[in-house]
């Protein structure tokens, strides 16, 4: 038998918005079955629609449709973590009319309200309703014209064998080790013991024994598995793919079959189905998922999906800080982000306030030594110095962490009036992550182009003068940098030298284009190996003697929602990744912006 160590990380509550019947992940505990108040929408093809129904009491009961209304719907969706709601539905049976108790009548929601039990009703189970008053409810998903069949991913990590072998797994001959599958119906028998679903797979030790933790150790002859009921499905693939190292994987069943492979620690499975979560991190605009996805990564040790996970909150930071789910972020997870030099943000001042904002609402359920490690993760010396001037009095921590504001704040106003080489030469001096940008999109610091798509036809529209750098046409006149697609593909702006005050009045001018075809190239006289490209390169000389580099990025902003992809300049060029797996993040239609950074580092 299994014990408790080994089944207690049965967890996991994703929300995959993914298509028109929105894909969710379910919780799994130490014991896998419905809890207290859960509830679930039932019987409907769609997961996104049906009959409400509550969990209390051992049993799923209905809900009166007695005063409800949108304010009902939207803390039904919300438990659920669906977007919101679209509609109630009254007087439909949903397959087959209920007949299990009602739990709720006269039900008052205000609307945002976490869970549907917290709202003010009669009493469990008291309701002079019959069940052709159950209410059903239709909850809103992200991406509606997405379906299954377009998220199936055939993973392929076949040997010499694998098709012979699959058709010993299927035949049964000679299988001597069971496999006992248990799940939990959510229903109690008259016993008051919970109802179990139970299926037996007939296996080989031989094949089972490359993953010692299905323990087939000599003497031993069966194991029992508990695994909820809607990963159930997926068991019996997931051991044929021990045998044939092939398996076709939805995103109805990946995270079952992570979560599998991350039990009996079959590697290179967990490693690619964790690579295929990544792939919907920008499906939930609350953050709810990638956060819970985080969690789930940590607790089976999968460190390239939790660096994915992070890696997606960091270039989309602000987002996150006006999110639902941002509030209740672990204080590790907030430490993780503010570690790195990825992070996606206007400037460091906003930075620091949204880490003071998190720290205050959270009140005394921060320690102080949380408080103060969070705050020493803060970049002072890269806040703009104007903004320094105002820490004292507008920040709600200074008070409380007086001293590790002052001295980083003098260190913040000696990196802006000295030149790096006299802090260097101080011994005294730590030359760390503190002096160095992460990627800020503030002015002056940045400029878009776009949206652009890669998939847009040519338009009538006059060339350009390849001597005249798209400033005027062959008739003398002047001409809009524009591509043949009819939308502007180059901006001028200008930026200090570096963000240090003793550099403030030091300008240099940029030039930033995006290519999208071959003659845009060859206009520049640049040479494009692949289409489309972004072009970042200054139009003036700097002194160097300095030792100023500039790491610039280009970030990729798929339909104005979310940045999907962030990269380096080589020679002044970024070539751009469509929609393949060198895309970090999917966007659909390719549909970018592209937002130029400049960030002056010294070396």
């Amino acid at each position: 038998m299994l014990t408790y160590r080994n089944i207690r990380t049965l967890w996991l509550l994703l929300l995959l918005h993914v298509c028109g019947s929105a894909l969710k992940f379910n919780l799994f505990k130490a014991n896998p079955g419905p809890q207290e108040g859960d509830i679930r929408l039932f019987g409907s093809n769609s997961i996104s629609e049906g009959r409400v129904e509550v969990y209390h009491d051992g049993k799923w009961g209905t809900v009166c449709d007695d005063g409800w209304d949108m304010a009902e719907a939207q803390v039904v969706c919300r438990q659920l973590h669906f977007p919101g709601a679209k509609s109630v539905v009254i007087g439909q049976n949903y397959g087959e009319a209920a007949s299990g108790p009602i739990w709720l009548d006269d039900i008052n929601c205000n609307g945002t309200e976490n869970h549907l039990f917290t709202c003010g009703f009669k009493s469990w189970g008291v309701t002079d309703c019959t069940h052709k008053e159950d209410v059903g409810v239709i909850c809103e998903t992200a991406s509606p014209n997405v379906t299954f069949s377009d998220l199936t991913h055939s993973l392929d990590h076949r040997f010499c064998l694998s098709d012979y072998l699959g058709q010993i797994f299927d035949s049964g001959n000679g299988c001597d080790f069971l496999i006992v599958v248990k799940s939990p119906t959510g229903n109690r028998q008259e016993d008051g013991n919970m109802e179990m679903l139970e299926t037996t797979i007939c296996a080989h030790k031989i094949m089972l024994s490359q993953f010692p933790l299905f323990n087939t150790s000599e003497g031993i002859t069966n194991i029992s598995v508990n695994i909820s009921q809607s990963c159930q499905p997926y068991f019996t693939p997931f051991i044929r793919y021990i045998y044939t190292r092939k398996i076709d994987v939805t995103f109805s069943s990946v995270q079952c079959l992570h979560w599998m492979a991350s039990k009996f620690g079959v590697k290179q499975l967990m490693e690619d189905t964790g690579r295929l979560f990544s792939k919907v991190l920008p499906e939930d605009a609350s953050f709810h998922t990638q956060v819970s996805i985080y969690k789930y990564a940590e607790e089976t040790g999968d460190m390239v999906l939790k660096e994915n996970c992070i890696q997606y909150l960091s270039w989309n930071y602000q987002n996150l800080t006006t999110s639902p789910a941002w509030a209740d972020l672990p204080a590790e997870l907030i430490g993780a982000l503010l570690t790195r030099s990825d992070l996606v943000v206007p400037d460091e001042y906003f930075l620091l306030q949204t880490v003071q904002s998190w720290i205050t609402k959270k009140g005394n359920s921060i320690s102080l030594e949380t408080q103060v490690y969070l705050l020493k993760l803060i970049r002072f010396p890269m806040i703009p110095v104007e903004k320094l001037y105002d820490l004292e009095y507008n920040s709600s921590l200074y008070s409380t962490n007086k001293e590790l504001y002052q001295e980083n704040m003098l260190r913040a106003f000696q990196f802006n009036v000295l030149l790096f080489s006299k802090l260097l030469s101080n011994p005294k001096f730590n030359r760390d992550d503190d002096y160095q940008p992460r990627i800020y999109t503030t002015n002056p610091w940045s400029t878009t182009i776009g949206p652009l798509s890669t998939s847009l036809k040519p338009i009538q529209t006059r060339y350009i003068n390849s001597y005249s750098r798209g400033r005027y046409g062959y008739d003398g006149r002047y001409y809009p940098t524009v591509s043949p697609y009819g939308q502007s593909t180059t901006k001028l702006f200008s930026t200090p030298v570096h963000n240090s005050q003793i550099f403030k009045d030091n300008k240099i001018q940029w030039e930033a284009n995006v290519f999208k075809n071959q003659y845009e190239c060859s206009n520049r006289g640049v040479s494009c190996k692949s289409l489309p490209v972004a072009r970042l390169a200054h139009q003036s000389h700097f002194n160097q003697q300095n030792n100023i580099l500039f790491r610039n990025r280009l970030l990729l902003l798929c339909q104005g929602r979310y940045i999907c992809q962030v990269q380096d300049f080589k020679d002044n060029l970024a070539h751009i990744a469509t929609n393949d797996t060198q895309l970090a993040y999917p966007c659909p239609d390719d549909q970018y912006t592209y937002h130029f950074v400049v960030r002056p580092e010294y070396v």
